[in-house]
């Protein structure tokens, strides 16, 4: 039996697997997904300073009156928009997206394709 501690360890190797191939710089910033199975978190980190940039998540002020559920595709959505937002505030429009090991697939993938269509270019 497969316990959620063997998937998240799976996750962590896949997840350390992909940072050795990719980092985040004041220019082009990494865009770091977290996903717990209530929430979602985004942030933008310059790894060359580390330095997180700007973060948003489903426990943002702006954006829990908004959403029931902040484990859903919906507040995924949402999330991603507002990490565009924030990011464009700071004057990042490029960045690298950093699945965090997660399969791109279902929230994941709504918070990337939100944040494209934002204005975020990855």
């Amino acid at each position: 039996m497969i316990t959620k501690a063997d998937k998240n360890k799976a996750r962590l190797k896949r997840h350390l697997r992909v940072r050795k191939k990719i980092q985040g710089t004041a220019e082009r910033p990494r865009l770091n997904i977290f996903r717990s199975s209530k929430h979602m978190y985004a942030q933008l980190i310059d790894d060359v300073s580390g330095v997180t940039i700007a973060s948003a998540s489903t426990q943002d002020k702006d954006l829990k009156d908004g959403i029931g559920n902040g484990g859903n595709i919906e507040a995924a959505r949402k999330v991603g928009s507002l990490i565009a937002e924030r990011a464009k505030t700071t004057g990042v429009v490029k960045v690298v997206f950093d699945r965090g090991g997660y399969l791109y697939h279902g929230r994941v993938q709504a918070l990337a394709d939100a944040a494209r269509e934002a204005g975020l270019e990855f």
